[in-house]
């Protein structure tokens, strides 16, 4: 599978909490972290419930 590196863009502030707990679950927590992760159907869903808050680039 491909890798994913996914990169915290936009504050937590203000944000619902079911946001702020994906991010965290994501393993970002300053803007500008980046995490490298396996592609998959879960990782997926959860990048799409972010997208306004995260970049990603494949790999």
């Amino acid at each position: 599978m491909a890798k994913l590196k996914i990169t915290l863009k936009k504050s937590l502030i203000g944000r619902p909490e079911d946001q702020r707990a994906t991010v965290r679950t994501l393993g970002l927590r300053k803007i500008n972290s980046v995490v490298e992760r396996e592609d998959s159907p879960t990782l997926r869903g959860q990048l799409h419930k972010v997208r306004h808050l995260i970049s990603v680039e494949e790999n």
